[in-house]
């Protein structure tokens, strides 16, 4: 539900702020508003005022919350639960409130918040999950649980200034051990469910899981991280020798422990991509569709407008292609021979990634010169273009980001996979550049941040569709700027990466309600689109994982594109795009049936 780019569970933004003697809301009023901004406020500092991470994500582990930033999160089975009764006793206070005593912007906050609340209890129903983001039916896989996103958190987000970061980082190291022993539990309760991951998941998680081991305690993350920035701070003390013996008694013997529990069930483990095999399968993947996509539609309608769409978008690419001199082969095939050509690529050297990261750098600067002409607010976060850490890349997501932290204190961060480069072909990366960071998902987020006067818990929602569907519409809208004028190849990019989205419609609906194999969705998207089938592989057994999320992004675009064409026909001359995208940036997170509402009145009150 909550856009996993985030990484923020709301409340927990508030705890921090509350904590730290910040408002959280706007100035009180009375009245049905008075109500809704008190139930906000109560959710901000009583759901998730547990979680030291999402304090130290924020930039709130200091201060009166400095005991915090020692801790991990409490993933036990009892904490699940506990927080669920919780939130239900909130969602009882939120549908107690007169909306028809609303303002029209706590309308649109109240709808919001309906929609979330409603949408997660409704997940309370299937016995297995609450591994990762939203919906997903597996505490552990290639993409979700501690082991796979706790040393990355411990090296980029707990920062070391002090000798007692420094301790408290030692702390969380230990933590880390209880952490993996919690969900090692828990995933047992998600297989005596019937929620064992398919084979290739589980084999996928294990290699990765190797991996973290294979060089040894003094070899890991965990350990050279607090070597390092305690070595650049000249921060005293014997930290790796401690951290190498914490790894070594605490943690290994841990994750051994959570890696032999996957192997127990590895050699029963079904070769099924889709949750239709799981214990009420259909209905979860049909609570997928509702959290990811804020719509109803159903997996047929869903892979029928894939297939639509796929085919509008190749015979847009096959005309450039015919312009390139490629008019043999599919179009997939044809972009395939465009990614093997050397000019295109980058070497697999670390010297190359480098430069990679420095052409990228470029990119945004060129495309910062570009918004004003579109946007009438600007963010004013920075952000930062990182490699995703080697230990995980093997089974990380081609690209993703991070939202700054709300005290300024540390920019967006937009990561990008280099396992392969020739996963990246040249002409791919701008549209990357402009759908992770501006103008789409650092633009996007770090505005809803930046909004004055709204609750923090408003500034911190976020629904995938809105978000995945606004980077999108981000990646056309820099086509619409010029920055392909003299790139014709690069457009054939931009439009490949459309049909990337639209092909996603198609698989994933095709694992989840067609009951396609694996095999199947892999060979599809490799001949859609040309792509590498190291890099479809990763895709298809992402959204494995996480049933309905891929198609968040297409039916989201969709969206953004036609609310534009209404507002434009309906005012002519007088439409406004930094006007339109203004507004649009200004409800914050919402989910898309929110989003219709809101610009379909702005529009009218253009017209009018």
């Amino acid at each position: 539900m909550i856009d996993r780019r985030r990484l923020l569970l709301t409340a927990a933004a508030g705890a921090g702020l509350a904590a730290a003697g910040q408002a959280i809301a706007a100035p009180m009023q009375s009245g049905a508003g008075a109500q809704l901004r008190a139930v906000m406020d109560k959710i901000v500092s009583e759901t998730l005022m547990t979680s030291p991470e999402l304090l130290t994500q924020l930039g709130f582990d200091r201060g009166p919350n400095a005991a915090m930033k020692a801790r991990l999160d409490d993933r036990s089975q009892v904490k699940v639960l506990a927080d669920r009764e919780t939130f239900r006793g909130h969602m009882t206070e939120l549908k107690a409130v007169d909306r028809a005593g609303l303002t029209a912007e706590e309308a649109v906050w109240y709808d919001s918040l309906e929609y979330f609340g409603d949408t997660a209890v409704s997940g309370y129903q299937f016995p297995y999950g609450g591994g990762g983001f939203g919906p997903s039916p597996y505490t552990v896989s290639q993409l979700t649980g501690s082991y796979q996103s706790i040393p990355d958190f411990l090296d980029s987000v707990h920062s070391i200034d002090t000798a007692e970061d420094a301790e408290a980082y030692l702390s969380r190291v230990a933590a880390f051990a209880t952490a993996l022993d919690q969900e090692t539990e828990r995933m047992g309760l998600d297989f005596a469910a019937g929620a064992v991951p398919p084979d290739f998941v589980i084999a996928k998680t294990l290699t990765q899981m190797q991996n973290l081991m294979a060089n040894g305690a003094s070899g890991t993350t965990l350990v050279q991280s607090v070597v390092r920035r305690t070595g650049e701070k000249s921060i005293p003390g014997e930290w790796g020798s401690r951290a190498e013996a914490i790894v070594n008694d605490a943690v290994f013997p841990a994750l051994n422990r959570q890696a032999e529990a996957l192997r127990a069930v590895q050699a029963g483990a079904t070769h099924d991509a889709g949750v239709w095999r799981l214990p009420d399968g259909e209905a979860f993947y049909r609570y997928g569709i509702q959290s990811y996509t804020t719509t109803n539609l159903s997996g047929d309608e869903i892979h029928e407008i894939g297939l639509q769409q796929l085919a509008e978008l190749s015979a847009r690419a096959d005309v450039l292609l015919r312009a390139q001199g490629l008019t043999q082969g599919s179009v997939g095939a044809r972009i395939a021979a465009l990614g093997d050509d050397p000019q295109y690529l980058y070497p697999n050297t670390d010297e190359a990634k480098e430069q990679l990261l420095a052409d990228l750098n470029a990119q945004m600067a060129d495309m910062a010169r570009r918004l004003p002409e579109y946007f009438g607010r600007i963010p004013q976060s920075g952000v930062e273009i990182r490699r995703v850490p080697v230990a995980i890349e093997a089974g990380a997501p081609g690209g993703y980001y991070n939202a700054p932290a709300l005290d300024g204190s540390r920019p967006g961060a937009y990561y990008i996979n280099l396992r392969d480069t020739a996963e990246w072909p040249k002409f791919q990366l701008p549209t990357l550049t402009y759908h992770e960071a501006a103008p789409g998902h650092h633009h996007q987020i770090a505005l809803a941040q930046e909004r004055q006067n709204v609750p923090l818990l408003m500034k911190v929602l976020g629904f995938s569709a809105y978000s995945e569907g606004w980077a999108l519409y981000a990646e056309q809208l820099a086509d619409e700027m010029g920055v392909y004028e003299n790139d014709p190849v690069g457009r054939i990019g931009y439009l490949q990466s459309l049909m990337f989205r639209a092909t996603r419609l198609v698989v994933d609906s095709g694992m989840h309600a067609k009951r396609w194999s694996r095999e199947e969705a892999i060979r599809f998207m490799v001949d859609a689109l040309g792509d590498a089938e190291s890099a479809v592989t990763t895709e298809i057994e992402r959204y494995c994982v996480w049933p309905g999320q891929a198609c968040s992004y297409k039916l989201g675009h969709i969206k953004w594109v036609e609310l534009r064409a209404n507002a434009q026909r309906a005012l002519g001359d007088r439409f406004d795009i930094r006007a339109f995208h203004d507004a649009g940036m200004n409800t914050g997170g919402v989910p898309l049936t929110v989003l219709e509402r809101v610009m379909t009145e702005w529009t009218a009150a253009q017209a009018a």
